[in-house]
């Protein structure tokens, strides 16, 4: 780190849990944050702030009006630009010692698995299930860790998956792709603007562990938020070995 830089994170390297080697650690990572809306925009405002060296931000949608309400990446003068742009110009503007990179276009297939592949931890900021199993199968497949959070009305959710450790479940051990589930959006139930704040930069924060290597992650777990009453609840995750994504008889 250059004297600039150990000024800027100087309060992380005061950390005994973090000091200068783990933030170099930091610096040298890459985060893939999918979605740059209620969830993604504090999680990666912080993954920035906290230097992580580069950012990858996708999301295939354009800045709207009703967006603006919990989406503190973006700004009014930026209603219907690019998310992932306006995402991307905000970030640098709080940290320009970093690298971000903005895909506009909603990742799938190889390209899903390339970005993947390239990111020391995935962060699923996504608001639909097929996205949600998509980036879960690829972190599968590739390795890397991913930290889900979803948010909707009043009620968080916040869990991390990491293929690297045999316990681990994922995804799909909690939320079986083959159930029946109701696809809800906050279109139309509505969310409440600091739970996505909330949950948002608790994903940042199990980022940062994983990419630092400090902390105990939230693996194995899924923690539940009530926002009304602000009740936590963490209920253990075990890893299921019957599951079609990561379990023995999976096909990679």
């Amino acid at each position: 780190m250059n004297d600039q830089q150990l000024l800027r994170y100087s309060r992380h390297i005061l950390l005994d849990e973090i000091g200068i080697e783990a933030q170099e650690r930091l610096l040298a990572s890459s985060a893939l944050v999918v979605g740059a809306g209620g969830l993604g925009s504090p999680a990666a405002l912080y993954l920035a702030c906290a230097g992580i060296g580069r950012i990858v931000l996708a999301d295939g949608d354009t800045v709207d009006l009703t967006n603006l309400q919990r989406q503190i990446l973006h700004r009014d003068d930026r209603i219907g630009s690019l998310t992932a742009e306006s995402g991307r110009q905000t970030l640098l503007e709080a940290n320009p010692g970093i690298e971000v990179i903005a895909l506009t276009q909603r990742l799938a297939g190889d390209a899903l698995l390339a970005a993947v592949a390239g990111a020391s931890v995935v962060l699923d900021c996504c608001d639909n299930f097929a996205t949600r199993h998509a980036v879960n199968r690829a972190c599968v497949q590739a390795g890397v860790p991913l930290v889900s959070g979803a948010a909707i009305r009043f009620d968080g959710q916040l869990a991390v998956f990491d293929a690297r450790r045999a316990d681990s479940p994922c995804y799909h051990c909690l939320f079986p792709e083959t159930d029946e589930v109701d696809e809800v959006a906050c279109a139309q139930l509505g969310v409440f603007a600091p739970l996505t704040g909330l949950v948002g930069s608790l994903q940042a924060a199990e980022a940062l562990k994983i990419a630092g290597g400090f902390g105990t992650p939230l693996v194995g777990r899924l923690m539940v938020i009530e926002g009304r009453s602000l009740e936590i609840t963490s209920i253990g995750v075990p890893r299921d070995p019957g599951c079609t994504v990561c379990g023995a008889s999976a096909a990679h």
